[in-house]
């Protein structure tokens, strides 16, 4: 039997990731609402071969100064409380801070920010956790995160991936789940250069399911209305608009 040892960083970091990244979905549900929580109105997802090889998610939200980048990057990190009794009150769709430092570990990433206050914005580099590149460039209020080869530095994770259809396909599921339950955001999603969903964000249920669903699934639906103790639901019949 081998002696217990403390494990090193780098390894602690990756079985981290591990735990928070399964696959490219998983890096992108992370991301879409880290976008969706910094009250990005506008989100844009680009993938190619299945989101292995290449990820791009663009938003219009908050965005980060430049002093903020490193420190998003690490574990535990987060904007989204600031002690444990915000725990009994959390409104956002993340708190734990550990999705931008869990991809870093297992990917090369990019991003490029700007808050509105800022006069420029950053783009900042990251290569499996490790810090490559800080600089100030001009950019868009809003961050745009560019996750290159995941699990290029964990050969023994990335084997388990299955192929880049089904990878794409998680991820396809992925967002129009996010775009029905957030018909005021406008969701644009592209696979291989080529557009797959894009919903106006204008707050119509009707028009995203028409986008995803189509016609024919538009006109059979029926309205909706139930309640109880913590809740209502109404669902009005969608009127025709083709």
């Amino acid at each position: 039997m081998s002696k217990i040892a403390v494990l090193d960083q780098d390894t602690i970091d990756k079985i981290a990731a591990g735990e928070v990244v399964e696959r490219p979905s998983s890096v992108v549900k992370e991301l879409v609402e880290n976008a969706i929580d910094a009250g990005a109105s506008a989100v844009t997802v680009e993938i190619k071969e299945g989101g292995i090889s290449f990820l791009r998610i663009t938003d219009n939200g908050g965005g980060l100064e430049k002093e903020e980048i490193p420190l998003a990057f690490l574990r535990h990190a987060t904007s989204k409380i600031q002690k444990a009794e915000d725990l009994e009150q959390i409104a956002s769709l993340g708190f734990r801070g550990e999705a931008l430092s869990s991809i870093a570990a297992v990917s090369q990433v990019e991003m490029i920010t700007k808050a509105p206050c800022a006069m420029t914005g950053s783009r900042y580099v990251i290569e499996g956790g490790v810090e490559q590149s800080l600089e100030e460039i001009g950019a868009p209020d809003g961050t745009t995160i560019l996750v290159h080869n995941l699990f290029y530095n964990v050969p023994a994770r990335k084997k388990f991936l299955k192929t880049a259809a089904t990878e794409g396909g998680y991820i396809s599921s992925l967002m129009e789940q996010m775009a029905l339950s957030h018909p005021d955001i406008s969701v644009k999603y592209m696979v291989n250069g080529q557009l797959k969903l894009h919903t106006t964000g204008n707050n119509q249920m009707k028009d995203v399911i028409y986008q995803i669903y189509g016609r024919d699934v538009v006109k059979q639906l029926l309205p909706v209305t139930w309640e109880n103790d913590f809740f209502k639901i109404t669902a009005h019949k969608p009127k025709a608009h083709f």
